[in-house]
């Protein structure tokens, strides 16, 4: 065990004692969330913040579960730069976020629970949350957030309201919704590269008390910076250099909402988005790494190679519509929310990072690669009906169902091979069909058993059903035989999958006083069956994994000390995953599901935030988390290429034919850091007019994280870190503020992912430097 875990432990501990030391502590007022949009108060008092965790309006300091909230303003200035969702990664303790696929393919983990699987019918144990609706597909969960007012990120399974793949936990980010009063908000920013944001939303009644609206929207642009550098011929053609070829993107997002309040009791939220998304596919810089080594200190971030993949365009259409609906009877509330969304697009990249001729291995020039990804229709359809009792009850439950369903069409297009090799064949691409259906009846109910400590269980029961079906196989040169019926004349090419599970958990509250409670919960969840299609390209037959099951244990406090001036959650919390999906590489690079028999995990969370004096704001987060996978028959194979193992493998290993394979029992889970810190500071500084001048600053840095399921010399990172600063002017009534800012100001070029066999790097942001704006009215 590290001296950093350790230590962390130690505060975890900490923290968990503190409410039970300070019970004379002055209690903090019961008041409504704080307005995430508005500029930091000054005052001592840190105010409460309110969560939707139970799906019920709650104070964070008395919900039984690990809950970090992002307010709207803090994710705007992580933002503003041009990032996206991918800016909260690190900016909550045990949340991981990173990408090898670009803007439209985020990979999410939580407590060190992920999938670092790149196809695009891959699930994923971190489910995404908007206005209350389920994004499943990959590329529906990088839908932007925008006009935003909070981000809630539950820890931990929650499967019992929130249904199957969240074992990890939950992301839910709410946005600004309509009001009967006229407001409105804009933020805006211009920096380096080009880049430019714009993130608005104005909304009020049409009809007062009646019908309110609120129309959001979001711009963002950055300019290409990455030169692509390669001159010769290639698959593609006679190419010569090119100035900014590749590295920018344009979003463009708008959002309509329309409140309808017939009566007290009846309301119903209509809403309608649209996106339009043009930019780049993630970047892999081939023999950015050297064998022996995880340092990419010698390779250019702003220049690459690439002698395919027509500099990695990107492109996404998606829209979607919900309908919100509520009836309070009194003694019981009904809520139905229907919502529909469809996405189509495609994603194509030079997957090698670069011309195969210019790193011969073995003397042998290893060819050319390249893929691209089309979602040629995707549609998703949610219903969920919720029955709850009144809030504020002694015994308090809610009863409900969810029917979800997903249809898809992909294509598949791969080009690998090596430079001897006969020339292209056009009919080396492969369609896809997937199917999901989901249904589940769940329920919650609490109950006081006295004033101050409460019980509260729920449960679910999900059956999930998984189809995928190959189309249009991989076909010869003629495009006369079925290459994948050649080479398999047995496989089949239509899988079906079923998981039937419960989901439960069970949790126990004591408030020690109005501002402090200690909690314990118990959890078990499930993700459902997957398929893996898309090695069909490789003619390969498809792989899968079974439902796999995590049961989670999970101690915490909160608290808030010192005349409500510091707030302090921690949790301790273990867990161990049976039957865990894992991906690994084949031959050529795809991915290959397989279940391992359990991994464990041992961990801590703290998330703080204190103001000393007034006008000085600080937090700190930090997590740490040890995880191991634990069955001594499972290997993945290593990075091969021209036959050759090209990085310095530190697990056993054995060979089977031509390929190596490394024991993977004992290591850590992929992307699962070790440790992680961040940290906030503003300070507000009173001007005679009233204003305020202020300077703001944020820093993360992330412990010891693997990429791969097998422990390399080069496949890691360790100590990445990254920090903004803000200066800036804001206005006697706080209602327009005008900085300046960086972003990755130390310019950090960090190490995010890696292609295996090419050994080639991915990285961070660069740094943006630039000015913004924001105002607001009401």
């Amino acid at each position: 065990m590290t001296k950093t875990f350790k230590t962390l432990l130690l505060l975890g501990a900490a923290g968990l004692a503190a409410p039970a030391l300070a019970q004379t502590a002055t209690p903090a007022t019961d008041a409504a969330a704080t307005d995430t949009t508005a500029t930091p108060d000054a005052a001592a008092d840190l105010g409460d913040i309110v969560v939707t965790a139970e799906r019920r309006s709650e104070n964070l300091q008395r919900v039984p579960l690990s809950v970090a909230v992002v307010g709207g303003s803090d994710l705007r200035a992580f933002q503003a730069g041009g990032e996206d969702i991918l800016a909260l990664s690190g900016r909550v303790p045990g949340l991981y976020i990173e990408t090898t696929t670009g803007r439209i393919f985020p990979r999410f983990y939580i407590r060190g629970l992920g999938n670092i699987d790149f196809y695009l019918g891959a699930s994923q144990p971190v489910s995404i949350i908007q206005d209350d609706v389920v994004l499943e597909h990959v590329v529906l969960k990088s839908n932007p957030v925008f006009d935003v007012n909070q981000v809630e990120v539950l820890r931990g399974p929650q499967g019992s309201l929130f249904g199957r793949n969240t074992t990890a936990g939950i992301i839910k980010f709410d946005t600004i919704r309509p009001s009967q009063t006229w407001q409105g908000r804009v933020a805006a920013s211009a920096g380096s590269l080009g880049t430019f944001t714009y993130d608005a939303g104005v909304g009020g009644p049409l009809v007062q008390d009646k019908v309110a609206i609120r129309l959001s929207g979001l711009l963002q642009h950055r300019n290409d910076w990455v030169d692509n550098s390669f001159a010769g011929t290639s698959q593609d053609g006679t190419r010569t250099p090119q100035k900014n070829a590749m590295g920018g993107f344009d979003e463009r997002d708008v959002r309509l909402q329309v409140l309808l309040t017939p009566s007290d009791a009846f309301s119903v939220n209509v809403s309608g988005h649209a996106r339009g998304y043009h930019g780049t596919s993630t970047i892999f810089h081939r023999a950015a790494l050297r064998k022996g080594s995880n340092s990419v200190s010698a390779e250019p971030r702003d220049r690459i190679a690439l002698d395919e993949g027509n500099n990695n365009p990107q492109d996404y259409d998606t829209y979607g519509t919900s309908v919100n609906a509520a009836y309070d009877f009194g003694p019981v509330t009904l809520t139905s929310i229907s919502a529909y969304e469809t996405t189509s697009g495609y994603s194509r990249g030079d997957t090698d990072g670069g011309a195969g001729a210019n790193f011969p291995v073995n003397g042998v020039a290893n060819g050319f690669g390249q893929s691209q990804g089309n979602i040629r229709a995707l549609g998703q359809y949610t219903q969920e009906v919720r029955l709850a009792s009144q809030a504020g009850q002694r015994f308090t439950w809610q009863v409900g169902g969810f029917y979800f369903r997903q249809n898809d069409t992909t294509d598949f297009y791969q080009r690998s091979y090596f430079l001897t090799t006969a020339a292209r064949n056009p009919n080396n691409w492969v369609r896809l069909r997937d199917i999901n259906t989901s249904w589940a009846a769940f329920g919650q109910a609490s109950f006081k058993v006295t004033d101050a400590f409460t019980i509260t269980g729920g449960a679910r029961y999900t059956q999930d059903i998984k189809r995928t079906t190959l189309v249009k196989p991989v076909f010869n040169v003629a495009g006369t035989v079925n290459q994948f019926r050649l080479i398999n004349p047995t496989a089949p090419t239509s899988v079906r999958l079923e998981g039937k599970e419960p989901s439960w958990d069970v949790s126990a509250l004591y408030t020690i006083d109005p501002s402090s409670s200690v909690y314990a919960r118990v959890a078990r969840g499930f993700r459902g069956p997957t398929i893996q299609g898309r090695s069909a390209v490789f003619n390969s037959p498809f792989t899968t994994a079974s439902s796999e099951t995590i049961t989670s244990y999970e101690v915490g406090a909160k608290g808030i000390f010192l005349d409500g001036r510091l707030r302090l959650n921690s949790s301790l919390f273990t867990y161990t995953v049976h039957d865990i999906q894992l991906n690994g590489n084949d031959v050529n690079g795809n991915g290959v599901l397989f279940n391992a028999d359990k991994a464990r995990a041992w961990g801590v969370e703290i998330d703080s935030e204190f103001r000393p004096v007034r006008n000085l704001t600080l937090t700190l987060g930090a997590s740490a988390l040890k995880s191991k996978i634990e069955d001594k028959r499972v290997y993945a194979q290593v990075c091969i290429l021209n036959g050759v193992v090209v990085c310095t493998v530190q697990d056993p290993t054995i060979k089977v034919g031509a390929n190596t394979f490394a024991q993977i029992d004992g290591n850590p889970l992929p992307n699962a850091p070790r440790w992680n810190l961040d940290a906030t500071a503003r300070y507000d500084l009173p001007l005679s007019n009233d204003g305020k001048l202020f300077v703001a600053t944020d820093w993360n840095i992330q412990g010891y994280t693997n990429f791969v399921l097998y422990k390399t010399k080069e496949f890691y990172a360790d100590g990445n870190f990254e920090g903004g600063v803000k200066v800036g002017y804001t206005s006697p009534d706080n209602n327009y503020e005008i900085a300046a800012f960086a972003r990755n100001i130390t310019n950090e070029k960090n190490l995010k992912g890696v292609i295996e066999n090419y050994m080639a790097a991915v990285f961070n942001e660069p740094r943006v430097i630039g000015v913004s704006l924001s105002g607001r009215f009401r």
